[in-house]
């Protein structure tokens, strides 16, 4: 019997997690982090929430 195909979960770990990764969510931290700042500029929050986005995508969380 042949099992059914495993479809790759970005979220689902896979036993390896590297350094880009690592990378990636540090970046994410701290971009979110940013977005909490309540003196943040309006222009400012919006350029954060993009990257914010971006960075998701990427990392395939969207």
């Amino acid at each position: 019997m042949n099992p059914e195909p495993r479809t790759q979960n970005p979220m689902k770990p896979t036993g390896r997690y590297t350094c880009t990764e690592y990378r990636q969510e540090m970046i994410l931290l701290g971009l979110k982090r940013q977005l909490e700042d309540p003196v943040l500029p309006d222009a400012q929050r919006v350029h954060v929430a993009e990257k914010i986005r971006e960075l998701e995508r990427q990392m395939g969380m969207d």
